[in-house]
């Protein structure tokens, strides 16, 4: 009875597991690339619209800007910080250059970094930043959202 019993629960456990969704990290990776990608395009184009879709609205989030000072707690601060910047920056281009993405084996964070080429003009000023960028991400019901992120100026 007690090897029934045993035999049952092992056939039941290989059952779930060969039932269990597989995770298709390369897909997920994919998504989290065109996340990142609608990042960079929202910050060139100006596009809040595209800004808010990839970004969480969370009021607990912690960002990080390039600068001393630059925690930004908060989506309504974030939003703050983004709509100054699109005030004060044009022509703005970012050149994106040795990304990694990784996906948690549950499937429910990414975590990515990068490197940019950060070019703008400031009124007739030109700025150009080697920008570190990392990146976490949270697979949510509607998709992978920036839960946050930190950047910082290159020496």
């Amino acid at each position: 009875m007690k090897k029934s019993f045993v035999l049952f629960m092992a056939l039941i456990f290989l059952g779930m597991n060969f039932c269990a969704e597989k995770l298709d990290i390369e897909a997920e990776k994919a998504k989290v690339k065109e996340v990142l990608q609608g990042y960079v395009t929202s910050i060139e184009n100006e596009d809040m619209a595209l800004y808010a879709k990839v970004m969480a609205h969370d009021e607990g989030m912690v960002n990080f800007g390039s600068g001393a000072a630059d925690q930004i707690v908060g989506w309504k601060a974030l939003e703050k910080v983004i709509l100054g910047q699109n005030a004060a920056l044009s022509g703005t281009k970012i050149t994106a250059s040795d990304e990694t993405i990784r996906i948690s084996p549950d499937g429910k964070f990414a975590w990515a970094t990068s490197l940019w080429n950060f070019k703008a003009m400031i009124g007739e000023q030109a700025l150009e930043l080697p920008v570190r960028c990392t990146w976490i991400l949270e697979k949510r019901e509607a998709g992978w959202v920036i839960v946050h992120f930190h950047k910082s100026v290159g020496t």
